[in-house]
């Protein structure tokens, strides 16, 4: 299993499942990020924390946690 957290900047992914609980799980899905959607990672902060990506034309920035629940492939 490979998580966002995983993903290089410059790849282009797509999300395959979220794991995750409740309000944390709804949050994401919220943000746009739902089974099916292409994730492109634009960059990340120098220590790691957080992540940019594009999804459904906007830039978003995911904090590691978060993008650890988002598996993708």
């Amino acid at each position: 299993m490979k998580t966002l957290k995983q993903a290089k900047v410059g790849d282009t992914v797509n999300v395959v499942k979220l794991h995750g609980e409740g309000a944390i799980k709804r949050r994401i899905m919220d943000m746009g990020l739902t089974k099916g959607v292409e994730v492109h990672v634009r960059k990340a902060a120098p220590f790691g924390d957080p992540i940019e990506v594009t999804v459904r034309g906007y830039e978003l920035s995911l904090r590691k946690e978060d993008a650890e629940m988002i598996e993708i492939e």
